[in-house]
């Protein structure tokens, strides 16, 4: 079975790389809108939409055999209101001048969806995390802004990146925060009886395994 991740997003790409996964990057194309006022509905709706998509094009493609999509998303939530990605520097330093000194959700949504036997099956989750940040003054604010690192983030900050030095505490999955909650993936996708690891990696492990046993 193919794993698909439908994300143009090099973290999510990594975060999937880093564990072990075999899989191809078809990146959905359409327009991220957020019209709920839920942080976990929006980034299950803007996931099932990305997952949708790219379903749909294998579908036309004719798509021989069976795969899962991975679609994803993720927005920061502050007191209510939903923060995707910075519009322009403004909109950036809205966004950071209300986290810092403050604590923050971060909600990832997930929806997989498998194909086979030309039917689709849906299944959505979400995974939130508590992200706290030390007070930032408007001259450090103006200073990572002009790093240009949080023009594609939600919330307008990268926890993997420069920002790391305005973190304060994290409660929950990190992976989470980059963008895909990989533990969360694994037992889900393990839940609905998907194959995580075919490919050459499962392979290799089997070859090691028949030669070493157990140690």
């Amino acid at each position: 079975m193919k794993i698909i991740l439908a994300s143009a997003s090099p973290r999510r790409k990594a975060l999937l790389e880093k564990a072990g996964l075999i899989f191809e990057v078809i990146p959905a194309c359409g327009e991220e809108q957020i019209c709920l006022s839920e942080p976990w509905e929006t980034v299950m709706e803007l996931s099932a939409a990305k997952a949708a998509e790219v379903a749909g094009s294998l579908i036309k493609g004719g798509l021989k055999g069976s795969a899962v999509i991975i679609g994803a998303d993720t927005v920061v939530s502050y007191k209510g209101e939903v923060l995707g990605k910075p519009k322009d520097k403004k909109d950036a330093f809205r966004m950071l001048s209300m986290l810092q000194g403050e604590r923050h959700k971060v909600y990832t949504g997930v929806t997989l969806a498998v194909l086979a036997e030309g039917g689709v099956n849906e299944h959505r989750f979400y995974e939130e995390t508590e992200v706290g940040m030390y007070p930032m003054d408007e001259s450090e604010i103006a200073w990572y802004i002009g790093t240009g690192e949080p023009f594609d983030k939600a919330g307008a900050y990268g926890i993997q990146g420069i920002c790391a030095m305005f973190i304060k505490e994290i409660h929950g999955s990190y992976d989470n925060v980059v963008g895909l909650p990989v533990a969360r993936l694994y037992r889900e996708m393990k839940k609905m009886g998907l194959p995580v690891w075919e490919g050459p990696l499962n392979t290799q492990y089997k070859k090691e395994e028949r030669e070493y046993g157990d140690v």
